[in-house]
């Protein structure tokens, strides 16, 4: 029996426990309803590990989406919270659009629509011209050839050939390069897609060299640098940074992609590993990872709960020295001279020294606040770490109970919380001390509050355990309440994903990321990813680098 079924009985019973005086009976329709509850998510547990093995064998038919039971694609549960918050802040379409759309339309020519004039009565009056704007496209081959002067030198025995134009190197001209990088990086198309246009079109022109257009050469060394510069200028445009990650495959391994940024660029980067060395090796700008035991450190491997005596050793031996990565490990061997020992140990101490060196090194900026989910390889690496509302609100959604009662209590939870989330929302446009005092009382009551669903109970405490990520926002009005820009970011990884299943080479990962912040970044300045693209392969430069037009903004004054 489906969850949906259970539900449809157990309301058609009608039980309002209002009606029972009796604790003894309100307190057995709960131990029953828990009952009913726990049996039912074993039921589910249950079938995902029979779904598991159907998918297992779908994949090794060739399926690459696993199928639901009756044949379809499996569809995720909805978990998304854009209709509460809408209902709440709806805002009207713009009537207008149409309009302004016409208005941006850049025209390349004007043609004058003549009417013979022999149809025209006599007395017919010229009164100017009505304007109709259509938009067009020329797509055709514009392939040149070359006609290089030569010259032969009789005194120095040496031959003269003119130069070709800059922008030309190699067999196909920047127009070509310029698009088959915006089909691929912008457009999301394959590669052999990108070459059945240009087949179409007349481009003589393979896959493989499709494929050294995307990821070699000089043309794409420019877009790798500029992506260094966009990171450096992104740093400090904000005082804040927001930070998601999603899966990727690297010639059929598992990687994971980090995605940082803020309203002014977004930037990509795929690793093998998912931890905050990670994180930390992002976030050093290419510098080499060292380690520092200064003060930070030791409390950071008592916070990591490392033993005294440990502590004590790695003080006398370390303290107020910065190491490199070798001496590092040596330290390590030499703290635990059984390989097998001490795993979590080495980690968290490698993790104390770095997160230091991090802090007090001055080459790159230091990020002093960082707004992501729960993800453990995310906390203790900036100063404060604020956490999305949106991403909490899911797991509230995620409670799925069968009993009508135990339903009311999660939607009436959830309407409370997002009626406290708009007024959060209100503070950040008006930020005030008394406010900020209001709201951060008022969490403590909302995040309090004992419902009669011992699911929800625990999730509510965990929340409040948050309190002060949550509530990051009233000290810095300027931070984002949700995450959603660096998810958006993911999202479009996983277009590539969707595409692409993985890159290959690690000169085709590096590309991915690197085309992936051009395009992202481009977008969220209002410029058009293709004509940066093409003028900087034609080494035109008339166009401002993406890093130069990111601003720099101090940091707002903090409230509380």
């Amino acid at each position: 029996m489906d969850s949906a079924t259970i539900t449809e009985k157990l309301k058609s019973l009608n039980v309002n426990l209002d009606d029972y005086q009796n604790d003894d009976i309100t307190r057995d329709f709960h131990i029953l309803f828990q009952i009913i509850e726990e049996l039912q998510a074993e039921n589910i547990k249950l079938e995902s590990s029979l779904e598991a093995a159907r998918d297992e064998i779908e994949r090794l038919k060739g399926n690459v989406q696993p199928l639901d039971k009756s044949g379809n694609k499996k569809d995720n549960s909805d978990l998304s919270s854009e209709n509460e918050r809408k209902k709440r802040n709806g805002q009207p379409k713009n009537k207008n659009s149409k309009a302004k759309k016409k208005d941006v339309i850049e025209i390349d020519r004007i043609e004058i629509c003549k009417i013979d004039k022999d149809s025209l009565p006599a007395d017919a009056e010229f009164k100017g011209h009505q304007e109709y704007v259509v938009q067009e496209i020329i797509i055709k081959t514009d392939n040149v050839k070359y006609l290089r002067e030569v010259y032969w030198s009789y005194s120095e025995k040496k031959t003269y050939i003119a130069e070709l134009p800059i922008e030309i190197r190699g067999e196909f001209g920047p127009g070509v390069k310029s698009l088959a990088m915006i089909q691929k990086h912008v457009c999301n198309m394959s590669e052999p897609k990108i070459e059945e246009f240009f087949q179409n079109v007349g481009i003589k022109i393979s896959q493989s060299t499709i494929s050294r257009i995307l990821t070699k050469g000089d043309d794409v060394e420019i877009f790798h640098q500029e992506k260094v510069e966009i990171f450096k200028a992104g740093l400090v445009s904000t005082p804040y940074q927001q930070i998601d990650g999603t899966g990727a495959k690297v010639n059929g391994e598992k990687h994971h992609v980090q995605i940082i940024c803020n309203p002014y660029y977004s930037i990509y980067f795929t690793l093998p590993h998912k931890d905050r060395l990670s994180i930390l090796d992002i976030l050093l700008c290419g510098t080499p990872r060292q380690y520092f035991f200064n003060e930070e450190a030791l409390n950071l491997l008592g916070i990591f709960r490392l033993s005294s005596k440990l502590i004590d050793r790695i003080q006398g031996s370390l303290f107020g020295k910065i190491i490199d990565e070798n001496r590092m490990q040596a330290e390590i061997e030499a703290l635990f001279p059984d390989p097998g020992s001490g795993k979590n140990s080495r980690l968290r101490i490698m993790e104390a020294g770095a997160i230091a060196y991090y802090h007090a090194q001055t080459e790159t900026p230091v990020v002093q606040r960082l707004l992501s989910d729960n993800g453990p390889e995310y906390k203790r690496i900036t100063e404060e770490q604020g956490l999305c509302w949106i991403h909490e609100g899911r797991i509230y959604k995620k409670l799925k109970p069968v009993v009508p009662l135990y339903q009311d209590e999660v939607d009436k939870f959830l309407n409370d919380y997002w009626d406290y989330y708009e007024k959060l929302l209100y503070y950040k446009d008006n930020p005030t001390l008394e406010m900020a005092q209001s709201l951060s009382l008022e969490f403590d009551q909302l995040f309090s509050s004992q419902t009669i669903y011992a699911e929800l109970n625990e999730r509510i405490k965990k929340t409040k355990a948050k309190k002060s990520e949550l509530l990051l926002v009233l000290k810095y009005p300027e931070l984002p309440l949700h995450n959603n820009m660096a998810e958006l970011g993911a999202r479009a990884q996983a277009r590539k994903r969707d595409v692409s299943l993985h890159t290959k080479t690690e000169e085709g990962t590096k590309s991915q990321d690197t085309f992936l912040t051009i395009a992202q970044t481009a977008k969220k300045l209002g410029v058009s990813a293709y004509k940066f693209i093409k003028d900087r392969i034609s080494r035109k430069f008339e166009m401002p680098s993406l890093a130069s037009l990111i601003p720099q903004i101090e940091a707002s004054p903090q409230i509380i």
